[in-house]
């Protein structure tokens, strides 16, 4: 059923993205619509958060407007409306990469099978844009991108809210350092720098006790939501 309505919201969102170009509210509040029926008919909301040093916290009323928005914040991400290096896709198949290996540590068959087949996507369009050199990154192409690795993300939170370490630490924060140095140094410089600040902070999900993956989480999150204030720093 998940699989299914995936699948029908990438297509819906493609399509309002599309006719609406011009309205950046009409494709807000498209991506809104489309993540509710998710969350109501897919069954998609975080309830709860566990393993937060051994305690569980109920989040009742709140759990669809924090899933609303961890899914909505996610699918705007790498939303991008000018022509980039097609090499920028290296953040989202990094993070892609880790959320198919998690869900394959946990046994979470949604995540590895959406997770593998997008990760390959998105690597097909990589190699297609190297060998091309350049490649329009379309709108509705990042915000798919986006919008499924905010879907496997829930579902992965679902489990253990020390997954929203995945997506923070390998998507968001080096995309947020990509906006920060991209005008200081080349394109492929930064993309460089980001890509293996991705791959190295996401290891880390592997190696260090949650304990202490719990205080990176809530101090960066504390820097993001601060970031995205000023104009210079938002990637939201």
């Amino acid at each position: 059923m998940l699989y299914f309505l995936l699948l029908m919201s990438i297509v819906l969102m493609v399509c309002i993205t599309k006719l609406a170009q011009l309205s950046i509210i009409w494709v807000l509040l498209g991506q809104i619509s489309l993540s509710l029926v998710l969350i109501m008919v897919g069954n998609l909301e975080i309830t709860t958060i566990n393993q937060i040093y051994g305690h569980q916290i109920e989040l009742g009323y709140l759990a669809i407007p924090f899933t609303l928005l961890f899914l909505v914040g996610f699918t705007n991400v790498i939303n991008t409306r000018k022509v980039r290096n097609p090499a920028i896709l290296l953040l989202p198949f990094i993070s892609l990469l880790y959320l198919t290996i998690s869900a394959y540590i946990v046994g979470d068959s949604f995540v590895l099978i959406t997770g593998f087949c997008s990760s390959l996507v998105v690597l097909f369009i990589l190699l297609y844009g190297y060998f091309k050199g350049k490649t329009f990154l379309a709108s509705m192409f990042t915000m798919s991108i986006g919008f499924i690795i905010g879907v496997l993300s829930i579902s992965l939170i679902k489990i253990s809210i020390l997954f929203i370490y995945i997506p923070i630490f390998t998507l968001a924060l080096p995309f947020t350092l990509y906006y920060f140095i991209q005008n200081k140094i080349t394109s492929v410089q930064a993309i460089t720098i980001s890509s293996s600040m991705a791959i190295l902070f996401g290891a880390l999900i592997f190696i260090v006790s949650s304990n202490i993956l719990w205080l990176f989480v809530v101090g960066i999150s504390i820097i993001l939501v601060i970031a995205q204030f000023t104009s210079k720093y938002r990637f939201v």
